[in-house]
């Protein structure tokens, strides 16, 4: 938890942003896995909430009262049989000083202070806190989302997707996790080892040294598959094993990398080929990324300057700007170049991607492959950003577009049956957008440039 004053003056900028009525912030509850007292999912408490009140306690409610100018922390103290099982804890009233609230009240105090007033939500992700919503203000759970307030939402964006120095340093913390977990999974690939071990290696890293890890581990000899979950199969010699994960530290900072290495620690020709197009197109966008310039325009960028490579290989031809104009590079890369990161590994996207990837300048698009990227807009000093590119071989796509002669101008299918059986490779980093350009996050780079991997992999099985 940061100091006080922190969430205090996060509070008092957003009544300010916000400017009049009830604002109610619920916190997350408590998700039991198969029956009621086992707790196999771990607790994560809701992001916005997190930011404004910074308390991980479970069944707690924010409330700030803008015209009154008062702040309310609701949630029920624990009883004796909880503390039999769990131990003491802080009471809500001790939880509310620790960040500068002054007033406490109980969970069935809430209908009674929300009712009559105008109340700002956010849009609800969680069933339980959707119920609650019907329960207190009649909303049904498929109208809440339309209901959220708009006036919050932009708010919230505004206050959250520029980091602050601390945050910055948190999420340093969290890369340095991310880089304990990447260099252990390519210490422990090789032939005959399953996905699920080293997926499962990889999390308990996560586990050990911070909170969790931020979003389910990838890891799979299929990097075809955008989330390939590890499974029960073993690696294969000659194949590519990709590894997306990513940690939570200790104040739910996140991070997120990818790496595409071979299972035998030795690149092939035709491996080198496609991943120095990816390590290419994940330098550039280094390059070119800065304050004032828009996201969507270094994503369209990186999918020319990939079309321009992927030609020269004879998997695309024809002029590259009308093959980009026209979607056929989502043969390819069927997504966005990278996504806001902090508190949430998606930062804020429950919010609504419209508010916080995009905005009143631009609005996604409905291209296939573009429409998943998941933010467009200015980028700001302060926002943090995920640079993944990546060039994908997945055979159904494949079947699917020349069954149709969709891009047939621009993509040559006889070579591409060829690479059916490729996977496909991904590198993926966390960048600052810096006053006058952008930085990795993190001190220790994971290794990515191919003799780098080469030569880490030799050394580890040495």
């Amino acid at each position: 938890m940061f100091n006080q004053e922190v969430y205090v003056s996060r509070r008092a900028e957003l009544k300010k942003l916000v400017k009049s009525g009830l604002i109610v912030l619920f916190g997350n509850n408590e998700s039991p896995c198969n029956y009621p007292n086992n707790g196999y999912y771990p607790f994560r408490q809701d992001s916005t909430f997190l930011y404004y009140f910074g308390q991980r306690r479970e069944g707690l409610v924010g409330v700030i009262d803008i015209d009154n100018d008062k702040e309310i922390l609701i949630g029920d103290d624990i009883d004796i049989e909880d503390i039999v099982w769990y131990g003491s804890v802080d009471s809500v009233s001790d939880l509310a000083a620790q960040v500068g609230v002054a007033n406490t009240a109980p969970m069935k105090e809430l209908a009674h202070i929300v009712e009559g007033r105008q109340v700002h939500f956010l849009p609800p992700y969680r069933f339980d806190t959707k119920i609650q919503i019907m329960d207190l203000f009649g909303i049904h759970p498929d109208q809440q989302k339309a209901a959220a307030s708009v006036e919050l939402i932009k708010a919230v964006v505004k206050m959250r997707q520029c980091k602050s120095a601390l945050e910055i340093a948190e999420i340093e913390k969290a890369c340095a996790i991310g880089y304990r977990m990447h260099t252990h999974a390519m210490r422990l690939t090789r032939p005959g080892v399953s996905e699920k071990y080293i997926g499962g290696q990889v999390d308990g890293m996560a586990h050990s040294l911070g909170e969790h890890e931020s979003f389910a581990t990838i890891f799979t000899q299929h990097g075809e598959i955008m989330h390939g979950n590890p499974s029960y199969n073993l690696l294969e010699e000659g194949r590519l094993a990709l590894c997306d994960a990513g940690a939570e530290n200790a104040e739910n900072y996140c991070s997120d990398n990818t790496r595409t290495f071979p299972v035998n620690g030795k690149f092939t020709q035709r491996q080198l080929e496609i991943y120095s197009i990816v390590e290419a197109c994940h330098d550039y966008a280094l390059e070119v990324a800065k304050p004032g310039v828009l996201w969507y325009d270094v994503h369209m960028n990186v999918c020319r300057l990939m079309t321009d490579k992927l030609k020269e290989i004879g998997l695309m031809k024809g002029d590259t700007e009308e093959a980009v104009q026209a979607g056929a590079h989502a043969m390819f890369l069927p997504h966005g170049l990278g996504h806001m990161m902090g508190l949430d590994v998606h930062d804020m996207e429950g919010l609504g991607q419209n508010y916080v990837g995009f905005d009143d300048e631009i609005q996604p698009s409905t291209q296939f492959g573009t429409n998943a990227l998941r933010c467009g807009k200015r980028l700001q000093e302060g926002f943090v950003m995920t640079d993944e590119p990546g060039i994908y071989f997945i055979p159904a796509l494949i079947d699917d577009w020349r069954s149709q002669g969709l891009h047939k101008d621009f993509i040559n299918y006889e070579l591409l049956e060829t690479y059916k059986d490729f996977g496909g490779i991904r590198i993926e980093d966390d960048i600052l957008i810096t006053s006058d350009g952008c930085r990795f996050l993190g001190e220790e780079r994971i290794p990515y440039h191919p003799k780098d991997i080469e030569a880490f992999m030799a050394e580890q099985a040495g």
